[in-house]
């Protein structure tokens, strides 16, 4: 039986469809979901196209199209279409994100022409809770960031991404983007901290928030505190406080060689239930 297949860029009447791609894994899917549920299918409004691959009129995987290459539910048929798109298109993203076998597959057809890379990190465990930790007690220091600290939270955000991507979010357009983006952050509420005489002991933030699942992002500790349990104590309060009053699933994803870090997280309850990969541009 020959299938008819069809890969496009999605419009905003697609929505219903492309939600409901989404919706078969809220964990894995939180960041696109979070983005489509508040912008849509709208390129200007997403920051970014969602092509869509269809076999036999129905909408089966995604691919958004931004910042970031993200393969949505991609089927291995999808993951050569969405190459064979990415390649006509062209490198606009810093990166090409998401589940491991997808996005490894996708990687694979695509390094003869946008490689090398400036860093593979082909197995990041994605990792999840759904209840507060028996083990750590949580942090009463940390909390929200107020709007009138971002001052204090910024050179910290701007250490942490310098730290786990190797280039400074500053370079480029100064920082604006992300400048924006950790503001959004600090004024939606996603935003936590433990500060100290006016220096950040620990932070990380809620990057991507959805009814089902969300996914916490920039986990940091300044070098002074390190060594003290802050990230596990601090982490345990952000938990918290997105089982509370974000979504019943709290995700992350971490590399395979911060085993710390992994350590620290499976004590706060987290357990791995799958893995990404980032290739870095």
């Amino acid at each position: 039986m020959l299938t008819q297949t069809t890969t496009r860029v999605l419009e905003p009447s697609d929505l219903e469809a492309a939600l409901q791609v989404l919706d078969r894994d809220p964990v894995a899917n939180a960041f696109v979901t979070a983005r489509v549920q508040v912008a849509g299918l709208d390129p200007w409004r997403l920051g970014g196209e969602m092509w869509g691959f269809y076999e036999d009129g129905v909408l089966q995987s995604l691919c958004y199209s931004g910042a970031n290459l993200v393969p949505v539910c991609a089927t291995p048929d999808a993951v050569r279409a969405f190459a064979d798109r990415a390649r006509r298109t062209g490198r606009r993203c810093s990166s090409v994100v998401g589940p491991a076998e997808a996005t490894s597959a996708l990687w694979r057809l695509l390094e003869p022409h946008w490689g090398p890379a400036r860093d593979v990190r082909a197995h990041q465990p994605l990792m999840v809770t759904e209840e507060t930790s028996r083990e750590v007690a949580a942090d009463p220091l940390v909390r929200r960031v107020r709007k009138d600290e971002m001052d204090l939270i910024m050179p910290a955000c701007v250490a942490m991404f310098t730290e786990e991507v190797g280039v400074s979010p500053l370079a480029g357009d100064g920082g604006l983007l992300y400048q924006a983006r950790v503001a959004e952050l600090v004024g939606s509420g996603r935003s936590f901290a433990r500060l100290e005489d006016g220096k950040v002991v620990f932070k990380a933030e809620i990057g991507a928030a959805t009814a089902k699942a969300c996914q916490i992002q920039g986990v940091w500790v300044a070098p002074e505190f390190r060594g003290r349990g802050h990230s596990e104590t601090g982490m345990a309060a952000v938990v918290e406080y997105a089982l509370r009053d974000v979504a019943p699933v709290v995700s992350l994803y971490v590399n395979d060689f911060n085993t710390a870090a992994r350590a620290a997280y499976r004590r706060v309850g987290f357990r791995e239930v799958g893995a990404f990969m980032s290739v870095l541009f």
